[in-house]
């Protein structure tokens, strides 16, 4: 869950400034925004302590490794 919101709150990224650019309101960009964050708040609630930064490379290459392997 952490993984895959990250991933989507940073892909929001570039659809809010490419909305703003052409003077449109950021719908998708808004939804990948709840998603992601919504998918952060609940890996961070589920995980007991919460998650330090210091953690997050290896939750991300944990996940990429089960993936590949």
């Amino acid at each position: 869950m952490f993984v895959v919101g990250a991933v989507l709150a940073a892909l929001a990224i570039p659809s809010i400034l490419s909305a703003y650019s052409e003077n449109r309101a950021p719908r998708v960009a808004a939804i990948l925004l709840m998603i992601g964050g919504g998918l952060l708040v609940m890996a961070i609630s589920r995980h007991p302590g919460g998650i330090a930064i210091s953690e997050v490379p290896h939750i991300f290459f944990r996940v990429i490794g089960r993936y590949i392997n």
